[in-house]
């Protein structure tokens, strides 16, 4: 199973037989690529009646609820890695959901888009309108996305949250960003715990 450029990168950096939550799991491929080749266990949390959907066909294990909710119904310490991608910049409660996955799990990994990508700021800058990009596709009034963050932003976040960032990767039009991230990077990866 191919997994899309941002997913195998996430799925790199989880180990085998990890307990893996993924939240905002979308269709469940990650949760279905690491348990049939990582060997992994877990759940996937999903609010899309189409994307439970999905992934239940893949044989993932997967919740529908609202994460605005918390993490409440997972117990402490319950899992290996938690897996929050492309999903905290359309969350209300930033902060609790970060608390939330320090509780129930080890380490997190976190993905979202970088807004301080330089493409981002020409649009607003130069043309005078919101940024749309590959990895955000919406206009300004239809757009999940209600919290922008850079890199520098989801770090101090951390920080506030007592949360250690143990890696971090930038990539842009797939390919991985070393030099001046936070400029050249449209999608940011983190580990934390």
């Amino acid at each position: 199973m191919a997994l899309r450029d941002d997913l195998q990168l996430i799925y790199d950096w989880i180990p085998e037989r990890s307990r893996v939550l993924d939240l905002g799991c979308g269709g469940g491929e990650l949760l279905a690529a690491l348990t049939a080749q990582k060997n992994c266990q877990g759940y996937g949390v999903e609010i899309d009646t189409d994307s439970v959907l999905a992934a239940m066909t893949r044989g993932v294990n997967v919740i529908q609820a609202d994460l605005e909710q918390g993490l409440r119904r997972f117990e402490e310490a319950s899992f290996d890695v938690i897996v929050l991608s492309q999903t905290i910049q359309a969350m209300q409660n930033t902060e609790t959901i970060l608390q939330g996955m320090r509780r129930v799990a080890k380490q997190a990994i976190v993905s979202f888009p970088n807004f301080g990508y330089w493409r981002n700021r020409l649009q607003i800058g130069l043309f005078g309108h919101m940024p749309v990009s590959e990895h955000m596709p919406y206009q300004w009034y239809n757009t999940p996305n209600i919290h922008w963050c850079t890199l520098e932003d989801f770090e101090r976040l951390c920080a506030k949250n007592q949360l250690t960032v143990l890696e971090r990767a930038v990539m842009s039009e797939h390919k991985r960003i070393t030099r001046f991230p936070n400029w050249r990077g449209s999608l940011a990866f983190y580990r934390v715990g």
